[in-house]
């Protein structure tokens, strides 16, 4: 439970009842990321909305620790700036918007109050494909009209190259034959996944060297199913803008397209069609803004976004005689259907990095390197 003593005044404030009538439910969320004390629906008579608490004191590991550092992509106060600057609202006339900021309150014990409005749409976790893509193409139009943005002094640089530096666990795994030999692994795991995916990790640097020389956009970084809703015809909310930084053109969309995989709210098998359909609706958003940019170069950006699951793979293999718990803790999953799922979704990543290594040289961009 939030410190109710706390909020008393932001109750009073945002939802004008006192604190002992509100109602706090927790929603789910990463409670491993650092920078998050919890969030709540707060509900008080005929009124709610949504309290998310931003720390740096939380207990947490490293490769979830709040940072102080402005640039740094987990920089524990980005949220409240980005809301409090109007930045979120960016995007909102090409049909992406935030949730209504009611109060930011600063507390006492230095954590920070974001109370937003409870928006009432359908979550994109429930949507149907043509959502998914309506979405890509509002994208597009907001990326290709906004551009690289404002480079406000908190905005996060590097993300891709820090985000997966620190995630290492079961590394070694991956030149391990008992490993790959575990009934999950060896049962769900597509043919050749290993060899693709040890060669992602040995082509990381070349991978990231690229997604840094490409087109740049103002990147929400964090666009899974799950961030998103609806918000009325030929409207998105974003949720979460904690990481929103500079990012390669493409790159939010080739962040969004194996998430909605990873957990379970698109079949693996329809992510092909998905892929297609959404990347053309994001190109055509593009053009539709004005971009006049090449457009193989955000086809690159996407398909080199596959490196931001190199360290997937092995944590799987880690992780493969565990309890399977669903996001935010929310119970757990069939072990057998994640496996599967992502085994395939990784499977179509490592289709995504082959298609870079061949069209990078085309762009002028040096060759991968030639496998171990």
């Amino acid at each position: 439970m939030p410190d109710v003593a706390a909020a008393h005044a932001e109750v009073r404030e945002v939802l004008r009842v006192p604190a002992h009538e509100a109602v706090f439910e927790p929603l789910p969320h990463n409670p491993w990321n650092g920078v998050t004390a919890g969030v709540w629906r707060v509900t008080g008579g005929d009124r709610s909305a949504v309290l998310k608490v931003l720390t740096r004191t939380k207990e947490t590991s490293v490769s979830w620790a709040a940072s102080n550092d402005p640039r740094h992509w987990n920089f524990w106060r980005r949220e409240a700036y980005v809301y409090r600057s109007g930045l979120a609202r960016v995007w909102q006339r090409h049909g992406i918007r935030a949730p209504r900021l009611l109060e930011c309150a600063e507390r006492p014990d230095g954590d920070v109050a974001l109370w937003l409005e409870d928006v009432p749409g359908e979550p994109a976790t429930t949507w149907t494909l043509t959502g998914h893509v309506d979405h890509a193409h509002r994208l597009g139009t907001a990326q290709g009209t906004v551009g690289a943005g404002e480079d406000a002094p908190w905005l996060s640089q590097g993300f891709l190259r820090d985000y997966t530096s620190d995630r290492t666990t079961g590394e070694a795994l991956l030149d391990d034959d008992e490993a790959w030999q575990r009934p999950l692994i060896r049962e769900h795991f597509p043919p050749g996944l290993r060899e693709d995916m040890v060669r992602l990790r040995h082509d990381r640097e070349w991978f990231l060297t690229v997604m840094e020389s490409l087109p740049r956009a103002l990147s929400h970084l964090d666009q899974w199913p799950a961030n998103v809703r609806s918000g009325g015809a030929g409207t998105s909310v974003l949720l979460d803008w904690a990481f929103t930084g500079d990012g390669a053109l493409g790159e939010d969309l080739g962040n969004y397209l194996p998430d909605a995989v990873f957990d379970l709210f698109v079949p693996a098998a329809e992510l092909p069609g998905l892929a297609k359909a959404a990347y053309d609706a994001y190109v055509q958003g593009l053009r539709e803004s004005g971009w006049r940019g090449d457009e193989q170069l955000v086809r690159l950006g996407v398909c080199a976004s596959a490196v931001k699951y190199d360290w997937l793979t092995a944590l799987m293999l880690a992780r493969a005689d565990e309890e399977q718990v669903a996001y935010g803790n929310e119970g757990t999953v069939p072990a057998g259907l994640r496996y599967r799922e992502r085994g395939l979704a990784l499977a179509f990543l490592a289709e995504w990095a082959a298609e870079a290594r061949q069209l990078a040289p085309r762009l002028g961009f040096p060759e991968a390197p030639s496998g171990r």
